[in-house]
């Protein structure tokens, strides 16, 4: 794909994935680096997300697995939200949560089902 068409895929992917709440506050990003909000975009959104194999609720099962591993609570806020967005239920993302505390150990996954409860309640 073209720079133009990757940029254009994944500001799509991201108004299926986010709220225009939590994209304005991404977009932010633009002020800092331009640079690197192209890429945000482009790569992570047009490029990852863009494909066509997985659909974007699996790819928010690796994404929210992916960032309790890593302990990246700031970005697990937006993806819980995400993954409510493109369909994954309550008790997909409880279970997936579970799951991780057997590999990546009960703080991280104990921090992680704290803020699925605080983004479950915003929800409601």
């Amino acid at each position: 794909m073209e720079n133009n068409e990757r940029f254009e895929s994944g500001k799509q992917a991201m108004e299926e994935l986010f709220s225009e709440e939590v994209r304005n506050g991404m977009a932010g990003m633009k002020s800092i680096s331009p640079d690197f909000w192209e890429m945000i975009v482009s790569f992570g959104f047009g490029d990852l997300y863009g494909r066509n194999t997985l659909s974007h609720a699996q790819r928010e099962v690796i994404t929210l697995t992916s960032l309790i591993t890593q302990g990246a609570f700031d970005q697990l806020k937006v993806h819980l939200q995400a993954a409510l967005n493109v369909g994954l239920s309550k008790e997909e993302i409880i279970e997936l949560i579970m799951h991780c505390a057997g590999y990546v150990g009960f703080p991280k996954a104990v921090q992680a089902m704290g803020i699925a409860g605080e983004i479950f309640k915003e929800t409601e």
